[in-house]
């Protein structure tokens, strides 16, 4: 017998058997004795499950020599000693060699750690690692052995292929937690293998060997680490129905599935090579720098050029962050739009991020939420471009940085990443790309289907006008790329239909309910309007964005709607490259689709309509053929713009990738022009601002005292689209109270069209119309009476009045309106309404 630390592998001097078994054990008292003897009885040839393997006296029988290894894995119990005592009982095998060995850990460290001290202490052409529960009767080796004859690396015993026998299941919480994890393994380390986790697996020793002491994992994870080393390996991996029963006392407690998720984790980043981390790591920074003038101090500093939509998107993570911790409804709440309410599905709530970020939200704030998220959701972004142009279009790496660069942070990104993560976290998109390219191909089409249809329902919860102008462009790129290569349009065709049709299958019951409640739930509505001109002037293609180092901010002012929907702006340096790319390349099918699918978006960017530039002519443009369509109709047709980044990204990048290859003269003029078109769009880090103080009447409390159960803050006037800093007081306040009015997508009449903010009331546009007028009308009976309607539609507990601009106008309108004078109290005028009695 021998003993070894397995903490310090001994290697052996001995010669090498023909098979190893490795037992691993922890605390196994009961269950080792049987099992030892249930595996030497077999290997011997003796009777029962051994079948009809018989011994020749030497150990050569079917098996030829054998020993098996027992890791105690620093057992608290008579492990050690009934491993022992089956070493010394059992006999020696050729050579005088221990049939029997153990190997001994000082402390427990887990099954990983133990089956890598059995695999390495191993002398076997072959190693079987079975569990101590043999839970895989010992005689399903012969089913193992026979697949590893037919040519395979490995065999690994599986309780989810067809011919499987389980004569005795787990409970079945433990079962669903397998199965859960099952799928979870498969989708991110080992696709294809069904069940990595039975303990019952046969391994060409050499092979074995190198990939366990090639491995990292202590915990129950190191079955797929082994499965990994395998596949990247091309090591051919076969998996082989067995008869399995489930036996008590199992060490797999139900916070060890989560364990092997995190190892999952670790193993994935692990295996991401440094070059990737790299380029991580600089578009991380990248994106840190743009929103450095935030995170100095996120709960204090304000992107001015947001207009008011960051007090809006840190009110959406507020509120999911609220109904997250109160298992309330996160799809619908009144703390807006009060007594009505706001249809959070309806609106860009972002709930695959908001929910998920929730804990951040709870402990630092929704500021700094929403700032991880857009920051975080940039760098994500240029990385998937980053990967999906690596794999699919060039072989350099800096090639495919700069094409993801640009999809990332071109102008149009940049303006959006103001005031609008839906437009800015979309690293889904490029994965919703690669999977239907990987559908194209018609090899693992229920597979990628199923995947297609997962990463699409999440996307629909990150922002659907995005999928919708991902799928658009998509579209634009496939009816080029078919009628350029139709051999690979004919081929594809089928197996992509299929593939979407799977896709679809999935996600359709996942997002029939929400997607319900956006279209037909309570405080849904139609159709947004954007107005006449939400299109981009053909000006705005050649000129440059306000963050843009080249750009103006008048000059950009002039050409778009706001300084977040400057959707545009890709500069005439960048289209000229673009075009030289295009005519050099142009032999190249991706080039072609590529540059179809830029001008085509380019094209419908203009709108319905569009002006000549210099001229009074006025001539239809093609996004009047999807203006009034389904879903289309809510588009501003400006962004369809945006589907040029990606596609001139991916120009580059190929542009970039064959600079590579040509001599050193003409590589520089290559680079010269493409820096010549880049650096002016380069963009500026966002303007930040201190932050307006919250007033203390609400940032103490104070509000308390003047809104009871069911009534609501009523600030003067009533948020809206052109002023929400009412939801940073709310948002400040804990949400204590609700608001009237509000920044939100709405309906609006009997036909519940949508609008922006909350249905106008008579009172609700006399003050806004003062505010921003500096003009009153006289205030009449008929007008108080108004009033005192209103007020109790908003149910309303208290006015107040915030120094602004026209607010002595304001004030004095208010006084005449509730009968009495306001109060002034923590910062502001308010009028307790308390005692106010009207109708509604």
């Amino acid at each position: 017998m021998t003993t070894d630390r397995a903490d310090r592998p001994v290697a052996l001097s001995t010669g090498v058997v023909d098979l190893t078994v490795v037992v691993p054990a922890y605390n196994e008292e009961r269950r080792l004795g049987p099992t030892l003897d249930a595996v030497t009885a077999y290997l011997n040839g003796d009777a029962g499950d051994a079948g009809d393997a018989r011994d020749t006296g030497d150990g050569g029988n079917r098996w030829g020599s054998w020993e098996i290894v027992v890791v105690d894995d620093g057992s608290t119990d008579r492990t050690r000693e009934i491993a022992e005592r089956a070493a010394a009982a059992a006999p020696e095998g050729p050579g005088r060699t221990p049939r029997v060995r153990l190997v001994a850990s000082p402390r427990n460290r887990g099954k990983g750690h133990a089956l890598r001290a059995g695999v390495l202490a191993s002398r076997g052409r072959r190693v079987l690692v079975t569990d101590a529960d043999l839970a895989a009767p010992i005689g399903e080796l012969e089913a193992l052995d026979k697949a590893l004859a037919e040519g395979h690396a490995a065999a690994i015993g599986s309780r989810a292929t067809l011919g499987a026998t389980i004569t005795r299941h787990q409970h079945r919480l433990r079962e669903l937690l397998g199965r859960t994890g099952n799928f979870l393994i498969r989708a991110v380390a080992v696709p294809g293998i069904r069940d990595t986790q039975c303990g019952f697996k046969l391994f060409d020793g050499d092979r074995a060997r190198a990939a366990f002491a090639a491995s990292r994992l202590d915990g129950w994870g190191i079955d797929v680490e082994i499965l990994m080393h395998f596949r990247r390996s091309g090591w051919p991996v076969a998996e082989v129905p067995v008869r399995w029963s489930h036996q008590t006392g199992s060490k797999v407690r139900p916070l060890d599935y989560l364990r092997v998720l995190a190892e999952l984790v670790t193993l994935r980043a692990r295996a991401v090579p440094k070059g990737h981390l790299l380029m991580a790591a600089l578009f991380l920074l990248l994106s840190v720098a743009l929103y450095s003038g935030r995170w100095a101090a996120p709960a204090h500093r304000y992107l001015p050029d947001s207009i008011q939509d960051q007090n809006q998107w840190e009110w959406f993570f507020a509120v999911t962050a609220d109904s997250v911790r109160h298992l309330h409804n996160p799809l619908f709440t009144t703390l807006q739009g009060f007594p009505d309410g706001v249809n959070l599905m309806a609106n860009t709530a972002m709930l695959g991020l908001s929910v998920p970020l929730a804990p951040v939200t709870w402990l630092f704030g929704p500021a700094v939420a929403l700032n991880v998220a857009m920051t975080g959701g940039l760098a994500a972004t240029a990385f998937a471009w980053y990967r999906l142009i690596l794999k699919r279009l060039v072989r350099s790496r800096w090639a495919a940085a700069a094409g993801a660069l640009l999809a990332a942070f071109a102008p149009p990104m940049v303006s959006h990443a103001h005031a609008h993560p839906n437009f800015v976290v979309l690293f889904m998109i490029p994965l919703i790309i690669e999977r239907a390219l990987r559908l194209c191909e018609g090899r693992r089409v229920v597979h990628d289907g199923v995947v297609l249809g997962l990463l699409t329902t999440y996307q629909i919860f990150l922002g659907e006008e995005p999928l919708l102008l991902a799928a658009l462009g998509m579209a634009l790129f496939a009816l080029a790329y078919a009628v350029v290569r139709r051999d690979v349009a004919k081929a594809a065709w089928r197996p992509l239909l299929r593939g979407l049709g799977l896709a679809a299958a999935v996600a359709l019951p996942l997002v029939a309910f929400p997607l319900y409640w956006q279209f037909l739930g309570p405080q849904s509505y139609k159709s947004v309007l954007h107005g006449d001109n939400a299109g981009n002037s053909p000006l705005a293609l050649l000129s440059f964005a306000e963050r843009s180092l080249a750009g103006s901010r008048e000059r950009a002012a002039a050409l778009s709607l706001n300084p977040t929907e400057q959707n545009a702006f890709y500069g005439w340096p960048l289209a000229l490259l673009a075009f030289a790319i295009a005519v050099r390349l142009w032999r190249s099918a991706a080039v072609k689709a590529l540059a179809f699918t830029a001008v085509a978006a380019a094209f419908l960017s203009l709108g319905p309509t569009f002006r000549v530039p210099l001229t009074d002519v006025v001539l239809p443009g093609p996004w009047a053929l999807l203006a009034h369509r389904p879903l289309f109709e809510s588009v501003i047709e400006g962004r369809v713009a945006m589907v040029c980044a990606p596609a001139l990204g991916m120009l580059l990048a190929l542009a970039l990738d064959r600079l590579t290859t040509v001599r050193v003269p003409y590589r520089l003029v290559g680079l010269a022009a493409v820096a010549a078109a880049l650096v002016p769009i380069v963009p500026a880090p966002l303007r930040a601002v201190e932050r307006a103080d919250v007033p203390a009447f609400v940032a103490d409390g104070t509000w308390q005292r003047y809104v009871g159960p069911g009534e609501s803050l009523v600030p003067v006037p009533l948020p809206d689209p052109g002023n929400a800093e009412a939801l940073h007081w709310q948002t400040e306040a804990g949400l204590g109270f609700h608001l009237p009015g509000g920044y939100f997508n709405g309906p609006y009449g009997p036909d519940h069209v949508g609008i922006y903010g909350a249905s106008p009331r008579w009172t609700s546009n006399l003050l806004r119309d003062i505010r921003y007028s500096g003009r009153a009308p006289e205030i009449t009976d008929a007008w108080r009476a108004q009033a005192r309607r209103d007020f109790a539609y908003w149910h309303a507990g208290v006015l107040v009045l915030a120094p602004q601009q026209n607010d002595a106008l304001l004030r004095a309108t208010v006084d005449q309106l509730v009968g009495k004078p306001g109060t002034w109290t923590g910062g502001v005028w308010i009028w307790d309404l308390s005692s106010l009695q009207g109708g509604s």
